[in-house]
């Protein structure tokens, strides 16, 4: 058998306010062409499916497009939920779909239920005699929902999970009686040794905790979702990471997912797959001048960009002139040189020190855009102060 490992395909995601249906559409064509051509048996999705609990019903037509194309192309899938997920909404209807090969693992009661694919070339895989794979599913497990149910008193990320995977391992001996089983876990978590980037927005990265690896120790496989680099936590235990970049901090990923052959005697040969970006993203620093005029920047001027300008003064105008080289600029910041040495003080300080109106005025200015008032718009200032002060004295 061949699967390939994938997760976070976030359908219905935004980068920095573009839309990106068009592009996911685009990699689910891309995918569903290599699942055809490589003859992959069974897709793993290892949650994140949607970017939202309530995804548009276009975006609800676009995976229902991805499931129509991967089962047309001879493939099973095998999904669970993630923390982006509604686990109740995307495992609607999961009896019925199984009969078109699409499986869903998104509640407790499913965890020590795998899906079964003979590996001797039956078709009885539950009742047969030969090995058999045996998929199993996790869900994204949030602690303080689960943990009386898996019966454990501590709500934490590394008790449930433990809990989670007892059951599996419980249920794996008891096929093991009879028959050679090997196995291939999904999970959505975030496992010790991973790599984490901005787009993960959920609370396990911010300090929850991680679930130790050893967790997935005597798993033929274990297919990670959650981070969205794809990498290798160890022979057995990989993240597939997510299809397409989600953020700026993913520039240098080079996204993918893995393709596992299995035969008779266990996993073989694990072997990644790259995909093709529909967008470059670029990062570029510099003053304003410099990255208008340079040619070492030409190669950004059709990416989706994230620039930070280093002026000393914060340039006028400066996105709107950044735009005219690079026309998808997204993201703007402002990191003067020398900055960092110099002393900072609040604006409240600032505003006490202040020895009259003008300076008061000005001081804001410098605050709200990070650069000095000029003489031309300092001797506005003063303009507009002095009517005020000879309309307060006809008064």
């Amino acid at each position: 058998m061949r699967l390939l490992h994938t997760s976070d395909w976030h359908l219905g995601r935004s980068f920095h306010g573009v839309g990106m249906l068009d592009a996911q559409r685009a990699f689910i064509d891309q995918l569903v062409t290599f699942v055809r051509d490589e003859a992959v048996d069974v897709v793993l999705i290892a949650g994140d499916v949607y970017d939202r609990a309530l995804p548009g019903v276009d975006v609800v037509r676009l995976l229902d497009h991805a499931l129509v194309g991967l089962t047309g192309a001879g493939a099973k899938v095998v999904l669970t939920s993630g923390n982006h997920d509604s686990a109740i909404r995307l495992g609607f209807a999961s009896r019925l779909l199984e009969r078109g090969g699409v499986h869903l693992r998104t509640r407790l009661a499913e965890l020590d239920q795998p899906v079964l694919f003979p590996l001797d070339g039956g078709t009885d895989a539950d009742g047969g005699t030969g090995p058999v794979l045996a998929i199993y599913g996790i869900p994204w497990l949030e602690p303080r929902l689960v943990a009386e149910q898996l019966g454990v008193d501590t709500a934490s990320h590394f008790e449930v999970t433990r809990a989670a995977t007892a059951r599996i391992r419980a249920d794996l001996a008891a096929r093991s009686g009879t028959r050679t089983v090997h196995s291939v876990v999904l999970a959505h978590t975030f496992a010790s040794g991973g790599i984490s980037s901005d787009s993960e927005r959920d609370l396990s990265i911010g300090g929850v905790g991680a679930v130790p690896l050893d967790l997935f120790d005597g798993f033929g496989y274990t297919a990670l979702g959650h981070l969205h680099g794809r990498q290798e936590l160890s022979p057995s235990v990989r993240y597939s990471g997510s299809p397409l970049a989600y953020s700026f901090s993913e520039a240098q990923h080079r996204k993918g997912s893995w393709l596992l052959d299995v035969e008779a005697g266990g996993i073989g040969e694990v072997r990644e797959v790259l995909w093709e970006a529909p967008r470059a993203l670029a990062v570029l620093r510099g003053k304003l001048e410099d990255l208008l005029s340079a040619d070492d920047f030409a190669g950004a001027e059709a990416a989706y960009c994230q620039i930070t300008l280093t002026d000393a003064q914060r340039p006028a105008q400066a996105m709107e002139r950044l735009r005219s080289r690079f026309p998808d600029t997204l993201v703007l910041a402002f990191d003067p040189e020398g900055a960092g040495s110099t002393a900072k003080t609040s604006y409240s300080s600032k505003l006490a020190g202040a020895a009259d109106d003008l300076s008061i005025c000005c001081g804001f200015l410098e605050h709200v855009r990070g650069r000095e008032a000029d003489d031309r718009e300092a001797a506005a200032l003063a303009e507009a102060l002095e009517s005020v002060r000879l309309e307060g004295m006809s008064l």
